[in-house]
């Protein structure tokens, strides 16, 4: 009877065990480990700051802030291999293993497209972030889309974090307050029968002038200027003309290559408003900038909310 005892206890040990191996067998981890955590600013300018962690095998997470108005940030789960079908993805705050006993905690879901790389917004982002600086593991959870007995597990280390999130949050500190979409369509106001820019404008240009000197990826600057219709009609175009050589003058200074300018004077010929109050007339006159960039799905992606 002892010896059936046995025999049966010795079974059930061998198929538990047999069960754990299994499981973990049908879990692929992918995170870096305390030899090859690597952390890294890749960009830092006054327009974009980016943090990004590197995972063996797998890809990259990125953190991603720009130039703005609103303060933002965003998560990009950058893959090695995209997703093959639509799935949702959990996020956990998960202990490393050298602090056991301590729960994870739920975050939320990240949504995976077919052929995309997946990312959270500015709430879940900065969570993130807070639980690495905790020293917390970010993990992200999801069925493999090729074998859905096959769970895939990506963890974010905090292993390095910290002096390359300082450096991180210094950039993001020196962000500028406006974007390019803030800018790219700019209309300058006059004083009457001058080229002197009113202090409202001034403080536009050089806001202009300054994000110039920092994007490279300007295509080309549109500047058409305008007058109102008081004085004579060639006088008004000259001095479309001079406002629009000031502009372009301007822009010269702050780095943008003169092939890269057009300019035009219409005198008074093409009003937004009537000529006959103060008021009327210095809608008249200015000078319209814009500026266009190149199509770049990466730009694009940058600037979503």
């Amino acid at each position: 009877m002892e010896g059936m005892q046995k025999t049966v206890l010795s079974c059930l040990v061998a198929t538990w065990l047999g069960v754990s191996f299994s499981a973990s067998a049908e879990v692929r981890h992918y995170g870096a480990g305390l030899d090859n955590s690597q952390w890294r600013v890749s960009e830092y300018s006054p327009l974009q700051c980016t943090l990004e962690h590197a995972i063996p095998r797998y890809g990259d997470v990125r953190f991603h802030a720009h130039a703005s108005r609103e303060m933002n940030l965003r998560m990009v789960v950058n893959m090695l291999r995209l997703p093959d079908t639509y799935d949702i993805a959990a996020i956990k705050s998960v202990a490393p293993h050298w602090r056991p006993g301590q729960a994870s905690r739920e975050l939320g879901n990240l949504d995976m497209y077919r052929q995309f790389n997946s990312e959270v917004g500015k709430t879940m982002a900065w969570t993130m972030l807070t639980e690495l600086e905790k020293g917390m593991q970010p993990t992200i959870y999801y069925r493999d889309w090729h074998d859905s007995h096959d769970e895939v597990v990506v963890s974010v280390s905090a292993v390095n974090f910290h002096s390359r999130y300082d450096d991180f949050l210094d950039c993001i500190a020196q962000l500028l307050p406006y974007s390019f979409e803030d800018i790219s369509f700019t209309v300058l106001q006059y004083h009457e029968r001058t080229d002197d820019l009113t202090n409202p404008s001034k403080r536009r240009l050089m806001q202009i002038g300054e994000y110039l000197r920092h994007d490279q990826d300007i295509e080309l600057v549109l500047v058409d200027a305008h007058t109102d219709s008081y004085g004579p009609f060639e006088e008004n175009e000259t001095l479309a003309m001079q406002r629009a050589e000031s502009v372009k003058a301007f822009l010269l200074e702050a780095g943008v290559s003169e092939h890269q300018i057009r300019i035009s004077g219409h005198g008074e010929r093409r009003h937004v408003a009537a000529n006959d109050t103060e008021l009327e007339r210095q809608q008249n006159r200015r000078v319209v900038v814009q500026m266009q960039r190149p199509f770049n799905p990466r730009l694009l992606s940058a600037q979503a909310p």
